[in-house]
């Protein structure tokens, strides 16, 4: 049944995508101390239309300096100092053009203050963000409790793993013990690199985590089924679980944490994680108790381990060059 589902699942999904790797416009705002305003704009270097993507100076505000594009990565650079009337970030409407044209989105991160930190997703049908007060205790658990489920939402090969566990344990005390070890394990790193205590070799560890999907295909094509990690999947979930709690700092640090209530973005940041990996998990055994009614073909209980292995092994060869270049 699980086994089904979970086939029905990754044929859907992308497989050519950048799984995980999360990269729209950026839009970095910062007040620096003399008044002025620190601005960088970050778009792809590829663009989808003739309309270009550009911030939208807002009112009362002009530009005092400006250098011109510079590539970085695969994207291309702007930046911009802007001299505004009010003396606060507070209220003002910052907007990006051409998202409609392009079909994109564009992340704005503001920090009025060093210690304050706000970051929103503009879209077409949300396209202005006016920089509001400071947030509170509870505005800040909501933003990051929605932002970890969205990050795993968007996660194609963390939900992969997800997916490989719930195949390798089936549903059951195993299921909830293996769940629990990988959710240990990524909170600890996730933790650690976010704190600053460890360090987080980005192109490494995004290698490691498609060859840890590559080891539980591999695991799960063994005929025998009888190797220690079958009979105890936790310790290589838990194992496991520390690489890809490192991918999910990263994810992190893109969207910045705020000095002020860390611990509560931090933990919430966990939590939308866990929320969003338990709907995927009950959506795995809901949807694969009605594909069981409909078919029981042999063939299909096989195919998802070719699947996950052939996917984990595209990721390895892709990201084995981009750790060599």
């Amino acid at each position: 049944m699980i086994r089904l589902l979970t086939l029905f699942l990754m044929v859907l999904m992308p497989l050519a995508a950048q799984a995980h790797r999360f990269a729209p416009s950026a839009l970095d705002v910062r007040a620096l101390s003399n008044g002025e305003i620190s601005v960088v704009w970050k778009t792809p270097a590829q663009a989808t239309s003739n309309v270009p993507m550009l911030p939208v100076l807002p009112a009362g505000c002009s530009v005092v300096t400006e250098t011109p594009w510079f590539p970085e990565g695969t994207g291309k650079v702007l930046r911009q100092q802007w001299q505004c009337e009010s003396d606060s970030l507070e209220g003002l409407a910052l907007s990006v053009s051409g998202l409609a044209e392009n079909q994109s989105s564009a992340v704005v991160s503001v920090r009025p203050q060093p210690e304050v930190f706000f970051q929103e997703v503009l879209t077409v049908s949300e396209p202005v963000f006016v920089v509001p007060a400071q947030r509170s205790l509870l505005e800040t658990a909501s933003h990051y409790l929605w932002l970890g489920a969205e990050h795993i939402a968007i996660g194609i090969d963390h939900l992969f793993f997800v997916a490989g566990l719930l195949l390798l344990v089936n549903w059951g005390r195993r299921l909830v013990y293996t769940i629990t070890a990988f959710t240990v394990g990524h909170s600890i790193t996730l933790a650690l690199v976010s704190l600053g205590i460890i360090t987080n070799p980005e192109a490494l560890i995004e290698w490691l985590i498609a060859v840890s999907i590559w080891a539980l295909a591999y695991e799960l094509s063994k005929p025998d089924q009888q190797s220690r990690l079958w009979r105890r999947p936790w310790y290589m979930a838990g194992a496991f679980g520390l690489l890809h709690g490192m991918g999910f700092a990263g994810a992190l640090a893109e969207t910045g944490l705020p000095q002020v209530h860390l611990p509560t973005a931090l933990l919430f940041f966990n939590v939308g994680i866990e929320v969003g990996q338990l709907v995927f998990v009950a959506l795995l055994m809901l949807l694969g108790a009605l594909v069981s009614q409909i078919t029981s073909a042999t063939w299909l209980k096989v195919a998802p381990v070719y699947v996950l292995g052939a996917v984990s092994t595209f990721w390895v060869l892709e990201r084995t060059g981009a750790l060599l270049v």
